[in-house]
């Protein structure tokens, strides 16, 4: 999001349409979590979790290797694929290591990892982008990706497969009202506090007269 004005510039379209970029990757997160979590669910967790941490490595590269807004498009909706379902698949692994008193806590430890990208990830890649191009920040998230796949490959024990899930029957859970209110509670927070983020840069610094450096800051 801190990128986009930066990127907009390096595919020669306008900031509105590198918004576009943004909407794919939700989408695709949105699309994809769902059916990918499913079909990885009949496979241990430990080799799903690497698989998708290396779909995702191989997305942002993509990306950083992008020639046009049309690749990067497609390198975009490709590593949001991987994105909904690690942390799907992810919260299920980090209850299954500890105590049934302890699961609420693991996975609320894992989910502290996004609060930490937004709190210092996002600012670090908006000072690269502004600073070394935007490439630069997509290259440096595919090293962090080979980190992430090295420490899954030693931190995670190797255990069997769950059974291999009903589809029809999962269908029917999220169909229930109880739960279709809690996930439009989310979409619409989310919604809103992504409409304001993703623009944020561009109002900065035309609204405000802010600096990049007040904008990475910010």
């Amino acid at each position: 999001m801190g990128l986009l004005p930066v990127l907009a510039d390096g595919v020669h379209v306008s900031v509105p349409k590198a918004g576009s970029l943004i909407s794919a990757y939700a989408f695709g997160v949105m699309g994809g979590a769902p059916v990918i979590t499913l079909f990885l669910a009949r496979y241990p967790r430990k080799y799903a979790l690497i698989g998708l941490m290396i779909l995702y490595t191989i997305g942002n590269l993509t990306s950083a290797a992008s020639s046009s807004y049309q690749q990067l498009l497609l390198t975009r909706i490709l590593t949001s694929l991987a994105h909904g379902a690690f942390f799907g698949l992810g919260a299920v692994e980090a209850a299954s290591l500890v105590a049934a008193n302890r699961r609420a806590s693991a996975v609320a430890s894992m989910f502290m990892g996004l609060t930490v990208a937004n709190i210092f990830g996002v600012p670090a890649a908006t000072w690269l982008g502004d600073t070394l191009g935007w490439r630069s920040a997509f290259a440096c998230i595919s090293l962090l990706g080979l980190v992430a796949v090295a420490a899954l490959s030693f931190a995670l024990p190797l255990a069997e497969a769950g059974p291999r899930p009903d589809a029809a029957a999962e269908l029917k859970a999220i169909l229930r009202p109880n739960a279709l209110m809690a996930l439009g509670v989310t979409v619409i927070g989310a919604g809103a506090m992504f409409e304001l983020y993703t623009y944020i840069v561009p109002m900065l610094e035309h609204i405000t007269k802010a600096s990049p450096t007040l904008t990475t800051i910010a």
